[in-house]
């Protein structure tokens, strides 16, 4: 009976002892409460730690940077331009006690970063331009340039002068002390996305489609007007080419024709009287054939060497010189 009675205190001891300890690691912080009210200071340490069994709590609390992501809403700009802002922050616990006190958890502390940090935003976002929130210097952009006064006043939207950096350091600065109210450190805010309103958004993407277009027709026409640069220039050449070749086959062809004039003219130089009677014989065969007729005096010069030549066989002699021909 003994043995069971000691048992049963030293599986009691136990439970008391587990019930007891605590661990903190180096990511958490504890705050300890006794039916709902503070105990003690925060501890921060990690390290085993004791409290009293089923009448004290140990709160956790993370002790590492969190990340808060705002849901995307529609906010007018200054110029009245309806645009989708999505904005994230960093937040940590650095006053758990307060925060235990003011928001008690981290599903509270959410709930407020949502309502600060949507207000700072819709508060800065309309206190400036479109291209303050979009851009962050002056810095020329690479874009194809449309020609036209009317085109280049739209696409005109002004100079920045603060620029997305400096208003999401307003917005950090503007929320901060109000999450120092509730022992929470607001480290860092940035916009993460921004897009136009559905309206806005199908004329922007008309525009885009238009300057494409127009930078594509540009690059078209130069590219057009190259190759008709290039293809004139080829056909020039090929003019040139053509006539030089022209030029050289006229120069070698005359000095062939003079050439062979000069073998002639020495030929028929040694027998002028041959050459007559041959260049005679060339203009009969080429003015008479067999249907030709000619009527001449029996004086003409045309028939000299006729008359000069002795016809043997007048038939044959006909036969060469075409019907109607013979000699006297």
């Amino acid at each position: 009976m003994k043995a069971k009675v000691l048992i049963v205190l030293v599986v009691l001891v136990l439970i008391g002892l587990f019930s007891a300890a605590y661990v903190i690691d180096e990511t958490e912080q504890v705050v300890l409460t006794q039916f709902g009210k503070l105990v003690d200071e925060p501890i921060q340490e990690p390290g085993l730690y004791f409290k009293i069994p089923l009448i004290q709590k140990a709160n956790y609390f993370p002790k590492n940077l969190l990340d808060w992501d705002g849901d995307s809403g529609q906010i007018p700009t200054l110029g009245k331009t309806f645009i989708y802002v999505d904005t994230f922050a960093r937040w940590r616990i650095t006053d758990p006690l307060l925060f235990f006190q003011t928001v008690n958890n981290t599903v509270g502390a959410l709930g407020r970063l949502d309502d600060i940090l949507d207000s700072a935003v819709r508060n800065l976002i309309t206190s400036y331009p479109l291209i303050e929130t979009v851009r962050m210097t002056n810095r020329e952009l690479d874009t194809f340039q449309i020609q036209g006064e009317e085109l280049q006043e739209e696409r005109r939207l002004g100079g920045v002068e603060t620029g997305r950096r400096e208003i999401t350091k307003k917005i950090l600065a503007q929320a901060q002390p109000k999450m120092a109210e509730f022992g929470i450190e607001l480290v860092d805010v940035k916009i993460k996305r921004l897009n136009y309103v559905e309206e806005v958004r199908k004329s922007v993407y008309q525009r885009m489609i238009a300057e494409r277009k127009q930078m594509a027709e540009k690059f078209r026409s130069e590219g057009q007007g190259e190759a008709r640069e290039i293809e004139g220039d080829a056909e020039k050449e090929l003019k040139r080419i053509q006539s030089g070749a022209y030029k050289t086959a006229q120069e070698i062809k005359g000095k062939a024709d003079a050439e062979a004039a000069a073998i002639y003219a020495r030929a028929y130089g040694k027998d002028p009287e041959f050459y007559s009677f041959n260049q005679s014989l060339e203009i009969y065969r080429e003015a008479m054939d067999e249907q030709s007729t000619l009527v001449l005096s029996t004086d003409s010069e045309f028939l000299r060497y006729l008359k000069d030549y002795t016809v043997t066989e007048p038939e044959a002699e006909r036969e060469s010189f075409g019907p109607g021909f013979g000699a006297d």
